[in-house]
């Protein structure tokens, strides 16, 4: 139900499931006793009082009349969004000032695994808007659908891009480089790569299964930040010669260089 989707996530900004049930029930009847509040939201009667207490003290609710019984009125919705909105911002920024003051060395060694797709995607966005000088990337349509508006603000700020791309692609940011064998690849990896790697400082390494599922990890580890610029680099270098000897290539290791990509075997098609 809708009452319920709006009491979770009033309960995910620092709700109580009781505030947020009279906060919600406020805002469709008002003005209301206590009385009249713990029965419509469903709140007993014992709680009802310590509830309005603390809304009233987060200043999302008042109450109107100094003598008799007092009758509560809730913040305007867009008023509450915009006053937590404003809130949570400058504490964000208060609290990155903080932590910037706070003495201590990058941990240097560490590598933090992702699991979940849509966080993926929030860390490629993060590494992308953080480059100074250089992206390295390998990457297929469906993350690129995503990600391309931050590499053309990475772009626009003078960031030198290089792309391997999966399939056709259908823009073209930085120089990019078409790989003709995605289908191939996909059978083998058992999913689509995403690797980027920023300024040659920080990689993002991840393969996404099928229904979203993801396998990654991001570091700023120098070994697995040389790892992943090498894959790109070989991947750049091979797409540079399919580009310019993709005819004598087909005819010495197989219309998808089957051959070439085995390699424990050093043979050509006879």
């Amino acid at each position: 139900m809708v009452v319920n989707s709006i009491a979770d996530r009033l309960s995910s900004v620092g709700f109580s499931a009781y505030e947020a049930k009279a906060y919600v029930a406020l805002l469709k009847e008002n003005p209301l006793t206590a009385y009249e509040l713990a029965k419509s939201s469903g709140i007993p009667t014992s709680k009802i009082y310590e509830v309005l207490t603390r809304l009233t003290e987060k200043k999302v609710v008042s109450s109107l009349g100094d003598e008799g019984t007092p009758r509560y009125i809730p913040m305007e919705a867009d008023e509450f969004i915009e006053r937590f909105r404003n809130g949570m911002e400058s504490n964000l920024k208060a609290l990155r000032e903080d932590l910037s003051s706070l003495p201590g060395k990058a941990a240097v060694s560490y590598i933090w695994n992702i699991l979940d797709h849509s966080y993926l995607i929030e860390k490629a966005h993060r590494t992308i808007l953080d480059a100074r000088k250089t992206l390295l990337v390998s990457i297929w349509k469906e993350e690129l659908a995503s990600l391309d508006v931050f590499f053309r603000r990475a772009e626009e700020k003078g960031v030198r891009i290089a792309m391997v791309h999966f399939g056709v692609p259908a823009v073209r940011i930085g120089q990019v480089y078409p790989h003709p064998i995605e289908e191939t690849l996909y059978k083998e990896k058992g999913g689509r790569g995403l690797v980027i790697v920023a300024d040659s400082v920080t990689a993002l390494m991840a393969t996404v299964h099928e229904n979203q599922r993801v396998e990654g990890a991001w570091s700023i580890n120098k070994g697995f930040v040389t790892l992943a610029e090498d894959y790109i680099k070989h991947d750049v270098y091979i797409m540079k010669v399919v580009r310019r000897f993709n005819k004598e290539l087909i005819e010495k290791f197989g219309p998808r260089y089957e051959h070439m990509r085995d390699v424990y075997e050093d043979k050509e098609i006879v």
